[in-house]
């Protein structure tokens, strides 16, 4: 299919995918040096800038002589995931705007229900394998890509991409829409993947020639460079069955020839096919970043770029002190020009023989090294510190280093506002581009393969809310813990002196509120409509074991009234004539 472009003329779809792909490269660019910067010296195995860097063993770690930096960023990977999606305890659940609805128990029950099952397909999945990546890559490179994939066995399977190796682009409203890369795969892989029927045969209208003869000559491990580009769909047609035309199309096709590789095994009648052409109801790509400034499409701050400069002076400041101490130990020698056919022993217990005169010094250091290693190793520590706080390590493992072995529940919830001080931002710019779309995508595809049950009518037609019960997300709420609390025992300190005061509070929603702002399970917490319920249960049997109570005083007093004389003068006879006086 041809497309008219008043610029270029008419373009295949291949180009106009190649034109993009070059625009794309060019805005990532100018991050390719830092990114450079920041892998070798801290993650020296995490960047791909090139296809031919996969699957390659050889040293990268050359420039790390101070492992402090690698440490902090593990320590924030693992502090990220334990702190906002620890999968030792429920980190989400599902919600209703109208806090309202979630009090009818059909309502309450089935929100319940998909949470727990979304949770149970989660762990069930390999997202927590890819998790701690991403938040590594956040938080050395400022970008993440995650890929979201339906999976028939698991629901969903998830992929982590080394940065470097694709290019991304925002829409209007600065989310992440477009999505780029380059990789490889061998042929056996290529052919498995898309070209295997299911009888078995193998479609090479999907192949290059190329890859065919390859094949055929047995040499199905020859690596191929493949090129993966995911964008808004000029095709998109909702009244179509075929997935080409939903929202998003995603397209596999090889790179050569003409179309910018070097590699030249795509000849022009192979330069419009396609390995896959399919598409997505959903953008299927998370791209979390760090911090982002204005317009930008890649993270511009994280705490790897902070520190770099500081990781830098660490690594200098390494190599000088082993200098010096090289040269303290084994100095650079002077000595007369006798030695030079001589082999002086520098051994220990060594001796060279030289003959002194008048004037002439012996064998010796060259210059006297007086290095002040203890100044050097303060100095250096004050670095170590900067990058440690830098990439919040003091904060992640404030509670394993602490030497105390009492520590108060209070103490532990104001330290865990210090890290949302440090973090807030960070986790509403996680959660917008993270978990968010995480929890829509795997809602949807649970719907579709049929997990979700049928919601109650109650429900029909209203959106869902997510609400985040991390470690890190119970921190942000800490404060208004601290409200609710502050205020009950006010207005319990009120009660004392004022009872009536007690008529100004609902005792039932405070439990509600507190109950959400320390997650606790909706399970837990009773309905309003259970509540009433019991309540007028126990009424009910309170009044009838009064009335049982009441029941042989009413039987004596009946029994006495009815054995009582009225023609004797008593109280009875006389209510009795007054009565009838009145009449």
């Amino acid at each position: 299919m041809k497309k008219k472009d008043s610029y270029f003329g008419y373009k295949t779809k291949r180009q106009r995918l190649e034109l993009l792909r070059s625009q794309l490269e060019s805005e990532r660019s100018s991050f390719t040096a830092h990114w450079s910067d920041l892998s070798q010296y801290i993650l020296p195995r995490r960047q791909r800038f090139f296809v031919s860097d996969g699957n390659k063993g050889d040293r990268r770690n050359q420039k790390i002589t101070d492992s402090t930096a690698t440490l902090a960023a593990r320590t924030l990977r693992s502090g990220m995931m334990g702190g906002v999606t620890s999968p030792a305890r429920r980190w989400f659940r599902l919600t209703t705007p109208d806090t309202s609805m979630t009090e009818i128990g059909a309502v309450k029950m089935w929100l319940e229900t998909v949470t727990n099952r979304m949770n149970s397909i989660l762990l069930r999945s390999n997202l927590y394998n890819v998790l701690p990546t991403i938040y590594g890559d956040m938080g050395v490179f400022g970008t993440a890509a995650m890929h979201v994939e339906e999976d028939f066995d698991n629901v969903v399977r998830f992929y982590s991409h080394p940065v470097g190796s694709y290019a991304i682009a925002n829409n209007e409203k600065l989310q992440v829409d477009i999505f780029q890369r380059d990789f490889r795969m061998t042929i056996r892989q290529l052919v498995d993947k898309f070209g295997r029927e299911e009888n078995g045969d193998i479609d090479w209208s999907k192949f290059s020639d190329y890859i065919k003869h390859l094949y055929e000559q047995g040499l199905q491990e020859t690596w191929i460079d493949v090129c993966h580009v995911i964008k808004p769909n000029e095709e998109y047609d909702p009244n179509q069955v075929d997935s080409k035309y939903k929202k998003y199309m995603s397209c596999y096709y090889e790179r050569g020839g003409n179309m910018g590789s070097n590699s030249g095994y795509i000849s022009d009648n192979d330069a419009d096919r396609y390995l896959s052409e399919k598409g997505y109801d959903y953008f299927p790509v998370l791209c979390p970043r760090w911090e982002v400034t204005g317009e930008d499409v890649y993270g511009t701050n994280c705490p790897g770029m902070e520190a770099l400069g500081d990781i830098k002076q660490l690594m200098l400041g390494e190599r000088r002190v082993m200098q010096a101490v090289e040269k303290q130990i084994n100095p650079p020698m002077i000595g007369p020009t006798s030695l030079k056919m001589a082999s002086p022993n520098i051994l220990p217990g060594g001796i060279t023989y030289i003959d002194t005169r008048e004037g002439m010094q012996g064998f010796r250091p060259a210059h006297e090294i007086n290095f002040n290693i203890s100044q050097m190793e303060e100095k250096q520590s004050q670095v170590r510190q900067r990058i440690s706080r830098t990439f919040y390590e003091d904060l992640f493992l404030m509670l394993a280093n602490s030497d105390r072995r009492e520590i108060t529940a209070r103490e532990i919830d104001e330290r865990h506002e210090e890290k949302l001080l440090a973090l807030g931002p960070v986790l509403e710019q996680l959660n917008q581009d993270l978990l968010d779309p995480l929890i829509d995508i795997v809602f949807d595809l649970m719907n579709k393969q049929g997990i979700i049950p049928t919601p109650p009518e109650e429900l029909q037609g209203m959106p869902l809310r997510v609400v985040y019960e991390s470690v890190l997300a119970q921190a942000q709420k800490s404060l208004g813990i601290g409200s609710v609390e502050r205020f009950t025992q006010f207005v319990g300190n009120m009660a004392t002196v004022s009872p009536g005061v007690l008529d100004k509070v609902d005792s039932d929603q405070i439990v509600d509120v507190y109950g959400d702002l320390i997650g606790i399970s909706p399970s837990i917490i009773r309905t309003d409509e259970d509540v009433s319920m019991m309540r007028q249960g126990r009424q009910q049997a309170q009044q009838a074991q009064a009335m049982a109570e009441a029941a042989p005083g009413l039987a004596g007093a009946a029994k006495d009234l009815s054995e009582a004389r009225l023609d004797e003068p008593s109280a009875l006879s006389q209510l009795l004539q007054q009565g009838n006086v009145g009449l």
